[in-house]
């Protein structure tokens, strides 16, 4: 039996509620400016491995204007260890652009918020899903693994055919409700703390009896 969206949804929010994580730093403001970045820092880097950084980036520029009027020097050096320099240089770029531009404000808008220095499609849904609570799609690594085994779906994620069908499938699950934070939140810590790369739990999936790389026995193929 295939799982309606609603009931994709609903297992997701069950599992958040008592499997979720609920205390990292940038949920706790869920603010537009800590919720861009760290999802900047979380590119290609581990959570564990971003909390202290984006702490002390937060301590040190605790607003978008006190970002935007730094040093670029002073950002690449509190940036300083977390690697892929270009997310430091597009994070003041982008802080730039929006103080020039917003009068300081993120734009609620998904096309304004990607054409911003640094934000792709999945950053900004996670800042509009996130911060403002709208209805938007996210697919970072962790999404796309959950769905890509969730539906068996060969070939590289990458390639335009199979990430178009990724985000069609994204966005057919992504709630139009009052749910949309806790959904995507649920979605990146499945993929991060359950449907891991490598020898995933399985056995503590709430999508375990309707995912096809499971029943199939082909979970390592994706």
């Amino acid at each position: 039996m295939t799982l309606t969206a609603k009931q994709f949804q609903q297992k997701m929010l069950v599992w958040f509620t008592s499997s979720g994580r609920k205390h990292l730093p940038w949920q706790q403001t869920k603010t537009p400016y800590s919720i861009w970045l760290s999802e900047i820092m979380l590119q290609q880097t581990q959570v564990a491995t971003v909390i202290p950084y984006f702490e002390r980036f937060i301590q040190h520029f605790p607003t978008l204007s006190s970002l935007a009027k730094a040093d670029i020097d002073e950002v690449i050096m509190l940036w300083s260890g977390l690697g892929y320099y270009a997310r430091a240089r597009n994070l003041h770029r982008c802080a730039l652009s929006i103080e020039k531009e917003y009068l300081g404000k993120f734009p609620e808008d998904l096309s304004l918020l990607q054409n911003l220095p640094g934000i792709g499609r999945s950053t900004a849904g996670a800042i509009l899903a996130l911060a403002f609570g709208q209805p938007a799609a996210i697919l970072d690594g962790n999404v796309k693994r959950v769905l890509t085994r969730f539906h068996s779906i060969s070939g590289w994620s990458g390639s335009s055919k199979v990430s178009k069908q990724l985000w069609d499938l994204a966005e057919h699950y992504t709630p139009k409700n009052k749910h949309i934070r806790q959904y995507t939140q649920a979605m990146m810590d499945l993929g991060a703390l359950v449907c891991t790369r490598t020898q995933p739990k399985c056995t503590e999936c709430p999508l375990q009896s309707h995912c096809k790389a499971y029943t199939e026995n082909s979970i390592a193929n994706y």
